[in-house]
């Protein structure tokens, strides 16, 4: 299967609980106090950490600071000179096609350098909230974990965290963390020893063309980040944020995908001003949001059927609808504050099936209007058909997201694409 792998990942292997493992990686230098840039996988669990320089010089380090989000790690050796370092470029400038060259120690070889180019901006692989990697093709490998990733200029615009690899070894596509975010994670480490992020406290989830069109917008420009659930008391909720609003732009920046958000968010520190278009049935309007600190703990809460309910529209779109009441409130784990109707049997190769609605899912409203009998939702569903499509706000063990469904004129399903 393929997989995306961190260079230092490794399968899991018995050992004798005594014998020491040894981890590889890479790293670089930005300053002559001897700060070594690495990540943070690397160090993680490390008893002891040994950098050693390109003269094959010796230097023991101590972890000055670490962010998980984004994988990075400040390391600190004392050294009695100073020592040569590389800068920082400006990953914004990097462009699809540009020249790279990797640096790094694969495999434990030592430095090795190799070049190719960038071959997209901006990748998402699901390791973090903050994903916006640069997509190289030059050959890395395991021990290229925390290695640099020059332009032609000499200046570091990435640093190497993660390949895509069917075998584990190289095949033209590896992930580098972009430099300007690189270096303000550093700059925190170096000041605090850990990095503040801020918090908006919202769920965002993307906007597809049947969810656009239920929201009366225009299915062939669906972007921009649709507000699943606002956090109680955070700053979108002070700012007038609601549930089922488009977040449309955000410090001036448009928010194309709702990945763009969170990085933009990242971007304004603690307690500054952040501008935010948004959209609110069909009106287009701004707010300005306080941004706060992230918690330490952004928790997420957490199926049967009884007898069938909800009429034929629900029966039509695939699914059955059964009453939230106290048994399957509590068998559900449903929080005291969420209302509803639960989604019972889901008939495959449904329209609801297709579309990812699951046994046990709470319905909490159809067409952002709150539903609580079985019978309410489906009149609801019924009265949504002349208008083509329905849109549903699901509760799934404690997390919000929004479904559009096609229906026909009927009530019965209709074709999402």
């Amino acid at each position: 299967d393929q997989f995306l792998k961190r260079f230092f990942g490794q399968p899991f292997q018995f050992r004798n609980p005594a014998e020491k493992v040894i981890a590889l990686g890479s790293g670089f230098i930005i300053g002559p106090a001897g700060e070594v840039v690495t990540n943070n996988h690397v160090v993680a669990n490390a008893d002891k950490v040994t950098v050693i320089l390109q003269d094959n010089s010796r230097h023991t380090a101590r972890v000055a600071g670490r962010d998980e989000k984004t994988d990075i790690a400040l390391l600190k050796i004392d050294s009695r000179q100073n020592l040569p370092y590389v800068t920082w470029g400006n990953s914004d400038d990097a462009r699809v096609g540009d020249w790279v060259v990797a640096v790094g120690n694969p495999f434990g070889l030592g430095g090795s350098v190799t070049a190719g180019i960038i071959s997209a901006l901006g990748r998402d692989i699901n390791e973090g909230p903050y994903d916006d990697f640069l997509q190289i093709d030059a050959p890395i490998n395991r021990g290229n974990s925390g290695g640099p990733t020059f332009n032609l200029h000499g200046q570091v615009i990435g640093i190497n965290t993660a390949i895509y690899s069917p075998s584990g070894g190289s095949v033209g596509i590896g992930f580098a963390v972009p430099s300007n975010i690189a270096e303000r994670v550093v700059r925190q480490l170096k000041e605090h020893g850990h990095v503040t992020w801020g918090w908006l406290g919202v769920a965002v989830q993307s906007i597809t063309p049947a969810i656009a069109r239920s929201l009366g917008l225009d299915p062939d420009q669906a972007t921009g980040a649709l507000v699943a659930s606002v956090s109680p008391d955070s700053p979108a909720a002070k700012a007038g944020i609601r549930q089922g609003d488009v977040i449309s732009t955000a410090a001036g920046h448009e928010v194309k995908t709702v990945h763009d958000l969170p990085r933009l968010v990242a971007a304004t520190p603690v307690g500054g001003k952040l501008q935010l278009t948004i959209i609110r049935e069909r009106r287009q309007q701004t707010v300005e949001a306080t941004i706060g600190q992230m918690p330490q703990q952004i928790s997420s809460a957490q199926s049967k059927a009884a007898s069938p309910a909800g009429g034929s529209a629900a029966a039509a779109l695939g699914m059955e609808l059964l009453p939230l009441d106290a048994q399957l409130r509590k068998e559900l784990n449903v929080a005291k504050d969420v209302n509803g109707v639960v989604v019972g049997r889901v008939e495959a190769n449904s329209a609801a099936s297709e579309l990812g609605i699951e046994s046990g899912d709470v319905i909490e409203s159809v067409d952002q209007k709150p539903v609580a009998p079985p019978d309410e939702a489906a009149t609801r569903l019924k009265d949504a058909s002349d208008r083509g499509n329905v849109l549903l706000l699901l509760n799934r063990r404690g997390a919000n997201r929004f479904v559009a469904l096609p229906l026909n004129k009927n009530g019965t399903a209709g074709s999402s694409r």
